[in-house]
């Protein structure tokens, strides 16, 4: 009988944000921000262990002040991805569980199901989620990441540009609320541990260097990226006037 892998899941927590300062420890209905995050993280059965990778000492006390552990990293780490790896230096991990800091509304069932995918199939490398886009508005809004997939639920390409496009499409066809525009990508991934350190000691790859987003390096290289559905959207915290959204959204959640 085999053993089952160990899962990890890591938080990147910088303090630094050039938009929204301390961001992790921004208070959330009484709460840290970081401490939302991680509570998602730990109701997920299959994951052994939580922790937070942060560069800042008042974020590692805050997450001690709720029971979390909180590893520092080198305040240079050049990505998120990179803070994971330095954490999980010397730690034993099969399979890591990557969600972001400022994802204060992902939840539990979102992770679960971008981790299934490669706990059941070996051909993945990489595992996320996405939900479907029913705006116009949405699709067309350079923060948010769209996703083209295979009839695998197998990731083509990311872009936060829209995509599939709509050039040869008949305005008439199209109605918000009723149209699936296309797909957004959720802020979380799952790794095999060796491709997570494959990652790492590649360069930034030409279409990451376009887009702006790390995921395409794993494309460039050939590697597999499943990206199965959820109808659960999570709210991203990147400005100051996210914060009503992100406390209106973890109200309905926790039934506040």
């Amino acid at each position: 009988m085999s053993t089952p892998p160990h899962i990890v899941c890591v938080i990147p927590a910088r303090y630094g944000s050039q938009r929204l300062p301390g961001k992790p420890l921004i208070k959330l209905l009484e709460k840290p921000m970081i401490e939302w995050v991680c509570r998602a993280a730990e109701g997920v059965k299959e994951i052994s262990e939580v922790i937070v990778a942060t560069d800042d000492e008042r974020i590692k006390e805050a997450v001690k002040g709720f029971g979390g552990i909180a590893v520092m990293t080198p305040q240079d780490c050049p990505s998120g991805t990179d803070r994971i790896a330095a954490a999980l230096s010397g730690r034993r991990a099969d399979i890591v569980v990557n969600v972001q800091g400022d994802e204060p509304g992902m939840q539990a069932e979102s992770i679960r199901r971008a981790l299934t995918p490669l706990l059941d199939n070996s051909r993945f490398d990489v595992g996320t989620a996405c939900i479907p886009i029913t705006t116009r508005a949405d699709f067309e809004a350079p923060h948010v990441v769209k996703v083209v997939r295979d009839s695998s639920d197998v990731a083509l390409y990311f872009s936060r540009s829209p995509i599939p496009s709509l050039a040869r499409v008949e305005s008439g066809e199209l109605e918000d609320g009723k149209t699936i525009y296309g797909f957004k990508h959720l802020g979380l991934y799952v790794y095999r541990r060796e491709s997570l350190e494959a990652f790492v000691r590649l360069e930034p790859s030409p279409l990451e260097q376009r887009e702006k987003l790390e995921q395409l390096r794993f494309l460039e290289v050939g590697a597999t990226i499943v990206c199965p559905e959820t109808s659960l959207d999570s709210v991203g915290v990147d400005v100051e006037e996210d914060i009503p959204r992100a406390e209106a959204m973890l109200k309905k959640l926790h039934g506040f």
